[in-house]
């Protein structure tokens, strides 16, 4: 794994561009909708077209300012000089599939949170087109009405098996995820799936099964009435649409259930340390968890 820190040098030439780039934005969610108004901080000369599969959210985007004009045919934007793939995983690699007349200089960024599978459906004729990409943000809000110019600021930006990808798609990709000020990881895609199942997978499966937990009590709202900052940090995330986590689960399939196994012997360990009075044990245990935040 190598991290890169977004420091752009003084005498670092910037990419340039004399003539109108041309971006298309397929999924004007929170991350497609967010990514096109951090790039309309970027470039001076741009025009942004947006598709969704849901024709509200197209039609919310432009009247937001978020694109400037939509499409009803997907095909149209695989013309462009930047295409960003802002759908589910299952969507992404459908769209992949569908890819033709790809210019040789056109640069195709997809943002799905399972790289493995995106990767694997690239066809081999526009591999250098392509950046795997996983830019670690979000929140639990969704559509174009909750987009953010700065939803990426500051954020890691994963990027795997950038050494399939051409020099001047990578180029560019990193100019721009270094003008939106994010910290770019280089991975593998394996790796990455792997490590996404623990850092992010998990902790969304954990926060559905808290929330599932305090609804099947007798009296859900009075339990809620408890609830302080630390509740709703953990309960925060099982807000976001399910949708986009039944197709992460099912994409990331084995990396997430390998990473519930290990939970649950840790949850296991805890509710016996508890059942038995072993107190000094159960200390060391939470001593040992402390520790997590040395490293963050």
């Amino acid at each position: 794994m190598q991290i890169y820190l977004p420091v752009m040098k003084k005498n670092e030439i910037e990419t340039n561009w004399n003539d109108r780039l041309n971006v298309g934005i397929i999924g004007l969610g929170l991350m497609g909708a967010s990514f096109a108004l951090a790039l309309k901080q970027i470039f001076k000369n741009y025009l942004i077209t947006g598709w969704d599969i849901k024709p509200d959210n197209a039609q919310k985007a432009l009247e937001l300012n978020i694109v400037d004009s939509i499409s009803d045919n997907m095909k149209d934007i695989f013309s462009l000089d930047l295409i960003i793939l802002a759908v589910p995983v299952k969507g992404i690699v459908n769209i992949i599939s569908q890819i033709s007349d790809i210019a040789p200089t056109s640069t195709i960024i997809d943002l799905g949170s399972t790289k493995k599978p995106i990767i694997r459906a690239v066809p081999p004729e526009y591999r250098l087109n392509f950046i795997a990409a996983h830019p670690m943000a979000g929140t639990e809000k969704s559509g174009p009405e909750a987009a953010l110019p700065d939803l990426y600021k500051n954020k890691v930006m994963v990027v795997c098996n950038i050494e399939e990808s051409g020099e001047k798609q990578k180029e560019f990709a990193e100019y721009i995820f270094k003008k939106m000020q994010m910290n770019i990881v280089y991975m593998d895609a394996e790796e990455h799936d792997k490590h996404a199942a623990v850092i992010s997978h998990l902790p969304h499966a954990i926060s559905f099964s808290i929330a599932n937990s305090i609804m099947k009590q007798e009296n859900p709202e009075s339990i809620t009435a408890l609830a302080g900052g630390g509740f709703r940090d953990v309960s925060r995330i099982a807000k976001t649409p399910p949708d986009m986590w039944i197709d992460i689960f099912s994409q990331n399939k084995d990396n997430i259930l390998n990473s519930i196994a290990l939970f649950k012997k840790e949850l296991e360990q805890c509710e016996e340390m508890i059942k038995n009075d072993d107190l000094t044990e159960l200390k060391n245990w939470i001593n040992r968890a402390n520790t997590l935040h040395h490293i963050l």
